[in-house]
């Protein structure tokens, strides 16, 4: 399998609000950003688009080492509450909806296509790929703040 690295940052303005997602993909020497965004959504759903997006991109099963300053990811996924919630019919442990469930449902078919690594970096703290995928989400929040 390919290794690949992915880097991925979401930004909204406000909770709802526009918001954006930045990605970085790197395969060896080859570089490719992503990023997009939607006019009314959550920091949480920006956060999952951006690894959605990262992962949705690659054309063949790979080997993936995952960067994001999400915890809401990193967790649902390294600690299984996701499949917890997915088990209960999107429902968590303290009874009440798992959000953001359509896009979740989305990332789990992902990680069985993929082998995926999760790495949390601390945010707005000068990892430079963090840093560029912050500058990539927020473009797009600003984009759709306008709309």
């Amino acid at each position: 399998m390919k290794k690949v690295e992915i880097f991925s940052d979401g930004a909204c303005s406000g909770n709802p609000g526009p918001g954006g997602y930045g990605v970085i993909l790197r395969f060896g020497e080859h570089v490719k950003e992503l990023s997009g965004g939607e006019a009314h959504t959550t920091n949480n759903r920006m956060e999952l688009m951006g690894v959605i997006a990262g992962l949705s991109a690659l054309k063949e099963p790979c080997c993936v080492t995952l960067t994001t300053d999400s915890k809401y990811v990193v967790d649902a996924v390294a600690k299984g509450w996701v499949y917890g919630w997915k088990k209960r019919g999107w429902v968590r442990s303290d009874k009440k909806p798992a959000l953001n469930s359509d896009l979740w449902e989305q990332l789990l078919g992902l990680l069985d296509k993929h082998q995926v690594t999760f790495n949390w970096v601390k945010g707005h703290a000068g990892h430079p790929e963090n840093e560029r995928c912050d500058r990539l989400a927020a473009e797009q929040r600003d984009l759709y703040s306008h709309r």
